[in-house]
Parts: structure tokens; sequence; C-alpha cells
């Protein structure tokens, strides 16, 4: 018979250093949208959608999405896990909103301006990351209405969409790496704010991957 074993003890230091990233993902992921917000300027036309939306659909909505679970710095850690699914799941429901809205955008405006589409890395990439969100949002169904997982284990489940959603999240990352080298940023922005840009959005994707790999790799040792 196995039984639980009590989690290692480990080092405070590490956990205060933990919450201090999480704080400082908090920080970026909306510093960074205000950013890109004030820099296209949505509104002034139809291309200033397509940044807008994309940005806050990947740094905002879907890194709050998975923050939320966080053990250090989530902003529901109180809350019960149900509420934070749900919670989840509504952030993931804006940030597929907010994708399709700034695909459209850019797709129309490319239609008004005789361009052709997704001709670019940035393109293709941040088109199979917008198709791949919503499936992974549509997937994840079953884990709220429990009667939609017939014959599946729920653990696995919550497995599967951990590792998808680390996929679905490091693929939204390249996306906006991508956007960063397009002429439209690399214009509007100095090489400073350029680096300071990339290494906002590369760091959120080490916080959420490393937040991803613990949570799996705790849940293997307690049932080990």
């Amino acid at each position: 018979m196995a039984y639980n074993k009590e989690p290692e003890s480990e080092p405070r230091i590490y956990g205060y250093t933990r919450t201090a990233t999480t704080v400082l993902t908090h920080f970026m992921c909306i510093s960074f949208t205000v950013f890109i917000a004030v820099l296209s300027r949505p509104g002034t036309s139809l291309f200033s959608w397509h940044p807008f939306f994309m940005t806050l659909a990947f740094s905002f909505f879907m890194t709050e999405a998975i923050l939320l679970f966080s053990p250090h710095g989530s902003l529901a850690q109180k809350f019960p896990h149900k509420t934070k699914g749900r919670a989840h799941w509504i952030l993931q429901c804006l940030c597929v909103t907010c994708a399709v809205l700034g695909l459209a955008a850019i797709v129309y405006n490319k239609h008004l301006n005789g361009k052709p589409h997704f001709t670019s890395w940035h393109g293709l990439l941040g088109l199979l990351t917008v198709c791949v969100v919503g499936l992974q949002s549509v997937a994840a169904l079953p884990l709220i209405y429990h009667s939609l997982a017939k014959g599946w284990s729920l653990a696995k489940l919550k497995r599967y969409h951990a590792a998808s959603g680390l996929v679905t999240y490091l693929l939204g990352s390249g996306s906006l790496l991508l956007g960063l080298s397009s002429a439209w940023f690399t214009a509007s922005v100095g090489e400073y704010t350029w680096y300071l840009s990339a290494l906002c959005t590369a760091l959120n994707a080490l916080v959420i991957m490393n937040q991803v790999s613990r949570a799996y790799t705790a849940k293997k040792r307690l049932q080990s």
C-alpha cells in the first residue's frame, strides 16, 4: 500500500522568491499590456486593434488565468479551487474573444489593403495559436461540467489540460515575441524599449513554465 508523503520542507527564501516573481509577473503583464495599448492607440486605425487585442489576450488574460492557481501571489489565493476554476475559464474565454478579434482585425486590414495573408512566421504562428487556444478552452469544458467527462478520469484530464495549456501559452508568447520583430513595433520603439519588452514576455513565460511544471511534479510526488 502506498502512503502519501509529506511535502518536503524548503528554505523560506525559496517561497519568498517565488512570491516576488509572481508579483513581478502580475506587474509585467499589466505594464506590457498598457504599454502596447498606449503605443497602438486602439481605434485610430483598423490595424491598431490587432496588437491591442492580441496583447490583451496573451499577455494579460491568459497570464492572469494561469496565475490564479499559483500558490505564491495568486489574486484568488483564498478562494476555493472551484471558484478559481470558473474564474480561470472566464479569463480564458476573454482571451479567446480578444484573440479572435485581433485576428479578424489584421485579416480584414490586409484584405482592404490588398496584401497577402499569413506570409510571415508571426502570422502563421499567430493563426495556429488562436486555433489552439480556442480548442483548449472548449476541451476544458469537462473540467467544469463533469458530466461531459464520460469515461475519462478527471485527474488525467487535468494533467492533459495543464500540459496542453502550457504549450498554448508558449505559442502565445512566441507569437508576441515575433510580433515585437514586426516593422510596426521596431519602427515605434527604441532599442532599449524593444529589449525590455522582449524580456517581459520571456520572463512571464519562464514563470508560467515553472509554476505548471512544479505543480505537476508536486502531484506526482504525492502520488508516489
